[in-house]
């Protein structure tokens, strides 16, 4: 069935398709921002083909790295299945397993940590908790609103998101900074991170806020985004437990594969590991 582009109409009905299938807040957000790409190329009144479809996908392995592709198409044919284009979707690129992570694109513990420490002496009390609270527990930016008053006294936070529901466990001494914090705040009850208006707080000003600490905290700019914490409190608790499986319950993953890419060790630490092998003269 081919359609014809009419962008602001057919990205209103893709948006009540994604909530009505209780899509995250973040992926109807980004779904929204690479489907409207996608009809913005094609252009209002023109057809929606195969071909078309594969014309973008091109285009788009000309801008972006292969990753970016690939979310990009994820949108894009979520969006076609939800408009009656199912036979327009197209396959996503074969990205091979990378067997160790980019030293240049890791946050180390030292680096986190200057992170915090000039967050605290610029006096950004909220990004200096909000980045421990991420790296302490493991969760991710979108599961902030669950962190609250209630939480900090039951010492665990009860986060349902898209279906699922898991226990994030909260430690003792982050408890109490938070407690001090809603108490200056005066905030008595409810989710802790928000704005001066009571709003969840945005993932785009978390995010330049962190990008703002860097050159003082003389941390590389790639390196600082709220889901390197998350990564850093994964690869810290892997290296310590050894515990894939427990590691995944805590993360909130459904696959034990998606966990994985968080043991993957540097290209440093695999040479060691090889090199002790001693199977060369």
């Amino acid at each position: 069935m081919r359609r014809k582009v009419n962008r602001a109409k057919m990205l209103q009905k893709f948006e009540e398709h994604m909530r009505a299938g209780e899509k995250s807040r973040a992926t109807i957000e980004k779904y929204l921002r690479d489907a409207g790409q996608f009809l913005e190329e094609l252009g209002d009144g023109s057809e929606i083909t195969k071909n078309r479809v594969i014309a973008y996908k091109q285009l788009m392995a000309e801008k972006y790295v292969v990753t970016s592709v690939n979310s990009k198409l994820a949108a894009v044919n979520c969006f076609l299945r939800a408009s009656g284009c199912e036979e327009c979707t197209v396959r996503t690129y074969k990205v091979q397993k990378k067997s160790f992570r980019a030293k240049e694109r890791e946050l180390t513990r030292e680096e986190y940590l200057r992170l915090v420490k000039t967050a605290k002496d610029r006096g950004k009390q909220q990004l200096c908790l909000l980045m421990q609270t991420i790296c302490a527990t493991g969760i991710r930016i979108s599961e902030l609103p669950f962190i609250t008053v209630e939480a900090l006294y039951e010492r665990r936070a009860v986060v349902s998101l898209k279906g699922k529901t898991r226990i994030v466990l909260l430690p003792a001494e982050l408890c109490r900074e938070l407690m001090v914090y809603a108490k200056e705040r005066n905030i008595r009850s409810g989710s802790i991170f928000v704005t001066r208006n009571g709003k969840p707080m945005d993932r785009s000003n978390i995010f330049h806020s962190m990008k703002k600490l860097c050159e003082d905290a003389e941390v590389d700019r790639s390196k600082v985004f709220p889901h390197n914490l998350r990564h850093l409190f994964a690869v810290t608790y892997y290296m310590a437990e050894k515990d894939v499986c427990h590691l995944a319950d805590i993360l909130g993953h459904s696959s034990i594969n998606t966990t994985r890419l968080y043991t993957i060790v540097s290209s440093e630490e695999q040479e060691q590991q090889i090199n002790r092998l001693g199977l060369l003269l």
